[in-house]
């Protein structure tokens, strides 16, 4: 490489150096150093600026040396990953404080690093005598890192006229005044990151990737103050102490955007959420930001809104018409009703990450500042400058936020990516991904490097502490197309006269060994994500899809968990071993229950799924009997063309007995394992348990019921599942289902934990006082510590010295209680993604559905055909109110004479909106009952919807 030393020579970075990827925030103060003017980090790169067939003088594809100060590493990173940089070499001053500073910007370097075709070096000043310098007397950290990385830019242009071919020239990039004006008079050339950008004239775009960081770049036109001060982090953390302020996490409604709750941190008994409405009380604070916020008097609590509100705003005048919406929430209600309400007072910690979404140009022709609406409703609007927004208009793009100053109503960012065209499957299926922080790169190199070598064969090393057994009728039962089957079954009957039940589970521990790279990668991923036409591996697809995988007629490495049981399913023996399996069938659900059912057929697999089939009935028998809940969730398979992969059907998911025997013999085998685990490491043990939901989450289906003459008593789970039970209403054979379904949206989630840091091990809705997850290791990789947990607890395996580290065990299930949530939620964008894809080729459809809340201004119904949920806004934009009336006692909300409550049937016309780009959704509107001004025709076609200036909005069909 041109920008290189001479091959070989000692002080230079060469290829085979580690190569860090990207410029990077260093924490200033270092080793014991204080901080320059508040500021507390800076950065260095080395890298070249050369004429020449592949370097062109300070364009888009060569870089300088650079030194930054703390904003600078946050401004220009987003410049640095774009393709056009290259040929950049990073000090070991800089990445000796990034690594101390910022582990994401740090991550992101040594991502960046593995690409290359972006020739990324470090060179290691700290370890070269002609670079290398000792702090002096007096001087603090900063100015001695500062000093360092002048020394090495003027050493580097030095060491690089010894080569009479390079013409290369070393520059210094930083926003230290100071900083900079020292290196000229060196004679180091020194740019600002924004004076750098600018000149690199091939890329003009680039300058859009620049974070505006400075409070001059900040400010708006705009003098007026919206928003009150932050106060400083000092001022915060003696208020928390003192109890004036509480901190907590915050976190910005979907629903209403004028609305958000703080859940305060602190030991159980003091968890609390916080209630804080209104623009100005939420003061800046974006979801997820840790904050200090201030209780307020018990006479301005609020009770949450009922009120549907998007933000619609189109820049800073529209805070007034923010004012007038906020008035919509303010409504009389009792004073049970009412929540600790508070303010946001300071911010704590930023936690901001770059968002997907649109941009919504400006209606002023020229202008370079426009609004991009992020795809997560809980974010707000952010004000972007781009010279690109013409290109931009109708493309999905990442962005990422500055700032956000007191006289703004929006924050401020930049342009980072862009995504490509709204609406296509790739682009749609990347932002979801994106937008969940689900980790989708293709494995890396060095984690491949860790599976076995094809052809892959069982050894007698392998069979050590194992049994064989390849001689059972063991079989699988999985949903149609199912390549990863983590487990299989087997029922027998012994000479005694009882039964031999057991669940095999793919031996995944044995493939992935504790530490290595497979094992780093495996943990951080979680779980496997599936969405509707994709699956995103936890693991690579040779353990997932083959190695690991119980397919059938191929001998296969297990973990079994097998009982003795009597005809009544009392289980008399319980044992774990390590095995070796060979599977006589894969079946699916639709198949194994052919088999069941069929009186024709009585070889080995059918008996065998006979008897667990009865056996399992009697395990749920008895769990219902304890207490254990049947809810309902209405889950919906797309059939898809075979040629297009769009969907053309849509239909609720068939459950059958087999599905249900299957649920058993994991939720056995999973109890029976949790109890093993922490008979043997009681404060080790990694286990789940499902909270009890407080009694306030319930009283959205007490009222429900109440309203059908109903009564749910929600004092235990028992309690619960009877009065689900008895809640039957011969006319209306769906309610029940409509309770149960309600019931579930009152759930706690289930959550990971380490025994030795908790003491309420109990699952409420399995009605278990201990539980765990073992049965799917393929897809979750709690799974596979309880595997080697297990292993450790029959002597099959040896431990290691995380493996009995509570605190360590506790990060793994923060980790993977986050990432499993995550999974949930992109699984649910990706179902919303192709149900808008089936009715924007269905067209219009009306159909009948059934009311599960009532709202001030809505109803939000569920679609029993499609399992489908959706609102009916009775309210529009530019239309007359109608006269509503909403009553939260019953609940029922009133509308020009007709009432509605919940789970009443109504019917509803369903299409797909796309007149707003940003968010595409499903559109209902009510049909019957009729109601003047309100119903939409059942037989039209098109609807005309009109949007802001009168334009008509056209309905996809």
């Amino acid at each position: 490489m041109a920008a290189l030393p001479p091959a070989g020579h000692q002080c230079a970075a060469a290829p085979g150096a580690w190569m860090p990827g990207r410029v990077v925030t260093r924490g200033r103060g270092g080793k014991g150093g204080g901080s320059r003017d508040g500021e507390a980090s800076s950065l260095a790169t080395l890298a070249s600026s050369s004429p020449g067939p592949d370097y062109k003088c300070l364009e888009a594809g060569d870089l300088g040396f650079c030194g930054l100060q703390i904003a600078t590493p946050r401004q220009l990173i987003d410049v640095l990953e774009d393709p056009a940089i290259r040929n950049v070499i990073v000090l070991q001053t800089v990445l000796q404080e990034v690594r101390n500073r910022s582990a994401p910007i740090y991550k992101r370097i040594r991502d960046v690093t593995n690409n290359q075709e972006k020739h990324f070096y470090t060179f290691t000043n700290e370890h070269h005598k002609e670079t290398y310098i000792e702090q002096e007397q007096g001087e603090n950290a900063n100015d001695r890192n500062d000093r360092a990385i002048r020394v090495a830019a003027k050493w580097y242009n030095e060491h690089l006229k010894m080569s009479a071919e390079n013409q290369l020239q070393v520059i210094l990039i930083t926003n230290d005044k100071k900083n900079k004006e020292k290196a000229a008079e060196e004679g180091i050339p020194a740019f600002t990151c924004e004076e750098y950008v600018k000149s690199l004239t091939a890329n003009p775009e680039l300058i859009d990737r620049l974070a505006c960081l400075s409070d001059e770049m900040n400010e708006i036109e705009s003098g007026k103050i919206i928003f009150s001060e932050h106060l400083p982090l000092s001022k915060l953390q003696q208020g928390i102490k003192s109890g004036s302020y509480l901190q907590g996490t915050f976190r910005a409604s979907r629903e209403n955007y004028l609305e958000a709750t703080v859940w305060i941190h602190g030991d159980k008994e003091d968890e609390k959420e916080i209630l804080i409405q209104g623009l100005k009380h939420l003061n800046r604070a974006i979801h997820e930001d840790i904050v200090a916020v201030e209780l307020l008097p018990k006479s301005q609590w609020v009770a949450p809104s009922s009120v549907v509100l998007h933000d619609e705003g189109q820049n800073e005048d529209d805070v007034e018409k923010d004012e007038e919406r906020e008035l919509l929430l303010k409504t009389a209600v009792s004073e049970k009703m009412l929540r600790p309400t508070g303010r946001v007072v300071g911010i704590i910690k930023r936690n901001w990450r770059p968002y997907c979404g649109m941009l919504s140009k400006s209606d002023i022709k020229e202008s370079r500042r426009h609004l991009f609406t992020p795809a997560d409703k809980r974010i707000p609007r952010i004000r972007i400058e781009t010279r690109q927004a013409s290109a931009l208009e109708g493309r999905r793009i990442i962005v990422a936020i500055d700032g956000w100053p007191r006289n703004s109503r929006y924050p401020n960012g930049h342009f980072v990516k862009n995504l490509g065209d709204v609406g296509e499957k790739e682009t749609e299926t990347e932002v979801l991904l994106l937008e969940h922080d689900v980790p989708h790169q293709p494995f890396s190199q060095a984690v491949l490097s860790f599976l076995p070598k094809m052809p892959w064969s069982i050894t007698e090393e392998d069979m050590k502490n194992r049994e064989d057994l390849r001689h059972l009728c063991v079989c699988s039962v999985d949903p149609p197309g199912c390549t990863d089957i983590d487990d299989a079954l087997h029922c027998r009957e012994l000479s005694n006269g009882n039964l031999e039940v057991g669940v095999h589970i793919a031996d995944v521990s044995h493939f992935i060994r504790p530490g290595n790279a497979l094992d780093q990668e495996s943990a951080r991923r979680g779980t496997t994500v599936y969405l509707c036409e994709k699956r995103i591996d936890m693991v690579p697809e040779l353990l997932s899809s083959n190695l690991c995988s119980l397919r059938s007629n191929v001998d296969r490495l297990a973990f079994s968990c097998i009982w003795e049981m009597n005809h009544n399913a009392e289980i008399l023996k319980t044992r774990f071993t390590k095995s070796v399996i060979n599977s006589k069938a894969s079946l699916t659900y639709a198949e194994a229950q052919m088999r069941i059912d069929s009186a024709a057929m009585n070889d080995d697999i059918t008996t065998s799924l006979r008897g667990l089939n009865k056996l399992a009935k009697i395990l749920k028998r008895g769990r219902i009997e304890k207490g254990a809940l049947t809810l309902s969730s209405p889950e919906i398979r797309f059939h898809m063309d075979s040629e297009t992969h769009d969907p053309i059907d849509l239909q609720t998911k068939e459950l059958r007995e087999t599905n249900s025997m299957v649920e058993e013999f994991m939720l056995l085998a999973n109890i029976s394992v949790a109890k093993k685990i922490h008979e043997e490491f009681s404060e080790h043990a990694l286990l789940r348990k499902h909270p009890a939901p407080p009694p306030s989450n319930y009283e959205v289906l007490v009222k429900a019921a109440k309203s059908k003459n109903l009564e749910i008593r929600t004092d235990t789970a028992k309690s619960l599942a009877d009065s689900l039970d008895r809640a039957e209403c011969p006319d209306f054979p769906y309610l029940n289902t409509l309770l149960r379904i309600l019931a579930t949206r009152c759930m706690m989630q289930a959550v990971y934990f380490c025994s030795g840091m908790d003491s309420d091990f109990h699952h409420y809705g399995l009605a278990s006082p201990i539980y765990t997850h073992f049965t799917s290791p393929i897809r979750r990789y709690a799974d596979i510590i309880v595997h080697r947990l297990l292993a450790v607890a029959i002597g099959a395996d040896c431990t290691y010295p995380e493996l009995t580290d509570k605190h360590k065990l506790s990060d793994i299930c923060k980790n993977l209680n986050f990432r499993h949530k995550m999974a949930q939620y992109a699984q649910r964008a990706s179902v919303a993604f192709h149900t808008q894809l089936f009715f924007k080729s269905k067209g219009i459809v009306s159909e009948e559905a059934y009311i599960l809340f009532v709202r001030k201004n809505a109803i939000v119904v569920l679609i029993p055909k499609y399992g489908l949920e959706g609102t009916v806004f009775f309210e529009e934009k530019d239309k007359p109110k109608p006269r509503l009336t909403y009553d939260d006692e019953i609940p029922s909300l009133r509308i020009e004479g007709t009432v509605f409550h919940v789970f009443d049937k109504v019917k509803v016309k369903i299409t797909l909106d796309s007149s707003n780009l940003q968010h595409q959704k499903i559109r209902m509107a009510l049909v019957e009952p009729q109601i003047p001004g309100i119903n939409m025709p059942p037989d039209v076609s098109d609807m005309d919807l009109n949007g802001p200036g009168g334009k008509k909005r056209k309905l996809e069909k």
